[in-house]
């Protein structure tokens, strides 16, 4: 019997990430035998053609040229104003959907996702995403005294299954006051999906009706971290403006990170931006989350929030910024198509991928094939349901011939695709 002196809700937490431990397990191997030894599929961080981690070079000098005010001052809860109107503008760009808009800093993305979780749903309450996600989400739900259930996000034809995410929606509503949806789009991380206009369409007209006359909310979450590597700036924020004039009863909150877009990863900035046709509500978003703010992390982080907002207020520095995502994005689409080439003609299957910074191979048995692959050096990220492969973070001479050493290891495990 272990000795706890945990609360009850806290007994038996625990969890081993299984991408930070491939990852440490892979850095530990590089650093023995040498990094074009080892092959880490691991990383969400975008990593250059020599294995180094990129940081934007707009962003580099936006740091260095802080003031030492800028870096340690406290910031306000909510964030500083022109961090706020910063990320309004960068998330949505030219299609800034019709409503009240506000927005509160959060710790990354996952500060967006807390917040949402603690304070837009119930305790026992069932929070919705596809049954390709995140892992964290589980996590967040569990801490939270919520569960999250799953929706299948693609069906056998390839495309996003509106039925399975009906069927699921309209069962929530049904039984809880407000339904809480995670929609990782576009760049769905772990398999480069997205949802397209049209199903943007169809979801938006669905949740209109599923709640139309009801005393019943949608709290729909768009998390769009990935979005900045997901598309050409404008194709791939059109979504954005589909958001405007809808219900009271529907409330979007965008989950936005600096982390990705801004390769801010460590420096843990986000911020929520939450779209409704309705004041009040805009107003009690705002006052909500900035106390729950206060409650966990207090404010957020300061010298993040001015390199940021400090880039974004000078035209000549957002080019740059525009410039070096469309240089990165490029180079992730070159590696991701060698993997699909050859996952084609190998014969190993993948899922539709159409950007972002992985790929997923679905298996049966994906525990076993990551092991086999790591006593070859290469080393991926085993999920409930497939393997998961960072083309963010591998060089294109080290994708090349990997998806038949994935496939042979595949056929070697007995591992069903």
């Amino acid at each position: 019997m272990v000795k706890s002196v945990a609360a009850p809700q806290a007994k038996g937490k625990s969890a081993e990430d299984k991408i930070f431990g491939a990852n440490n397990r892979a850095v530990a191997l590089a650093e023995t035998l040498g990094a074009d030894k080892v092959i880490n599929g691991t990383v969400g961080s975008i990593l250059d053609e020599d294995g180094n981690l990129v940081m934007l070079h707009v962003v580099e000098e936006a740091f260095k040229a802080l003031t030492p005010k800028e870096i340690v001052a406290y910031a306000p809860i909510q964030g500083y104003p022109d961090y706020l109107d910063a990320v309004i503008d960068q998330c949505f760009g030219e299609f800034r959907p019709e409503g009240y808009i506000r927005a509160c800093a959060t710790s990354g993305g996952s500060g967006v996702l807390h917040h949402v979780i603690h304070n837009y749903s119930e305790w026992g309450d069932d929070i919705l995403t596809s049954d390709w996600h995140w892992g964290a989400y589980g996590s967040m739900c569990n801490d939270n005294g919520r569960h999250l259930r799953e929706f299948e996000l693609i069906g056998s034809d390839g495309k996003f299954n509106f039925a399975s995410f009906k069927e699921h929606v309209e069962d929530m509503v049904a039984k809880q006051y407000n339904t809480v949806i995670i929609m990782n789009s576009p760049a769905n991380n772990p398999t480069g999906f997205a949802l397209s206009s049209d199903d943007w369409d169809t979801v938006l007209a669905f949740l209109k009706d599923v709640v139309a006359g009801k005393d019943k909310n949608i709290i729909l979450v768009p998390d769009v971290a990935y979005l900045d590597y997901s598309g050409e700036k404008k194709e791939c924020r059109k979504f954005f403006k589909k958001f405007g004039n809808l219900p009271d009863n529907i409330l979007v909150v965008v989950a936005y990170t600096c982390s990705k877009g801004f390769t801010m990863y460590g420096q843990r900035m986000g911020a929520m931006i939450c779209v409704t046709a309705n004041e009040d509500i805009a107003n009690e978003f705002v006052a909500i989350n900035q106390y729950t703010s206060r409650a966990t992390w207090s404010n957020s982080n300061s010298a993040a929030m001015k390199a940021m907002a400090n880039i974004c207020k000078d035209p000549a520095k957002v080019a740059e910024l525009d410039a070096e995502r469309a240089k990165y994005f490029a180079l992730i689409k070159e590696r991701a198509d060698i993997f699909m080439k050859e996952a084609q003609e190998c014969g190993l299957k993948y899922l539709p991928y159409l950007s972002g910074f992985f790929i997923t191979i679905p298996m049966e048995g994906s525990q076993a094939v990551c092991d086999l692959l790591e006593k070859e050096n290469i080393f991926l990220v085993p999920l409930g349901k497939g393997v998961r492969l960072a083309v963010c973070s591998v060089s294109k001479a080290k994708i090349t011939g990997l998806a038949a050493k994935i496939k042979s290891a595949v056929e070697a495990t007995g591992a069903k695709q």
